[in-house]
């Protein structure tokens, strides 16, 4: 069982570099200039990349026993909701930006501009899909409070505030001072709260 849970600590952690390397705007400038008018197809490929490595992950954790931390009724009521405020946040982002993050909009003929998102839940948070994933994965490890849950969760945060920084660098650089005055009044993931605390 330790293996196990050590493994899942590398896989989850290994899907988050991942992640990191392929969106770096230096490996997307050399793939660009390598593969030509092929690129176009890159975020495509990522997709399908990441959704597999995240099948197998998610196949790995649950096709194995694990220790159960707690049980409570009380954090298993409050687990509901939260997971369903966080699956509707994930899912308004979804389907607002399906065709652009999932890169499926190469095979129509629009091409979407790049434009900086801040109305909508970008309003309340600079990244609500980043949010609404972490609300939910956190809602599960209080519905199911196992250790592998709990590992997911940690990592999975852990990578996500690192992700953040990372993400609000290529921002700035694309955005210039629009991007500084909107993070300066906006909280980066919990909504009315102080820019300094989020």
């Amino acid at each position: 069982m330790v293996v196990f849970h050590l493994l899942l600590v590398l896989y989850w952690s290994l899907f988050g570099l991942l992640h990191s390397v392929l969106a770096s705007l230096r490996l997307k400038a050399f793939l660009q200039r390598v593969t030509g008018p092929y690129f176009r197809y890159y975020r495509l490929l990522y997709t399908c990349l990441a959704f597999a490595m995240l099948t197998f992950i998610l196949i790995f954790q649950l096709g194995h026993r694990s220790i159960l931390l707690l049980s409570s009724p009380v954090l298993y009521f409050l687990g509901i909701p939260l997971a369903l405020i966080g699956a509707y946040i994930m899912g308004v982002c979804i389907k607002k930006y399906f065709a652009n993050l999932s890169g499926v909009d190469v095979f129509t003929k629009k091409e979407q501009p790049m434009v900086l998102e801040i109305g909508g839940l970008h309003r309340y948070m600079r990244h609500p899909l980043y949010a609404g994933t972490l609300l939910f994965m956190w809602s599960l490890f209080l519905l199911f409070p196992y250790l592998s849950n709990l590992i997911a969760c940690v990592v999975s945060t852990t990578y996500v505030l690192i992700g953040i920084s990372i993400e609000e660098r290529k921002l700035v650089m694309e955005y210039g001072d629009r991007y500084k005055v909107y993070a300066s009044r906006t909280p980066k993931l919990i909504p009315f709260l102080r820019r300094s605390i989020t």
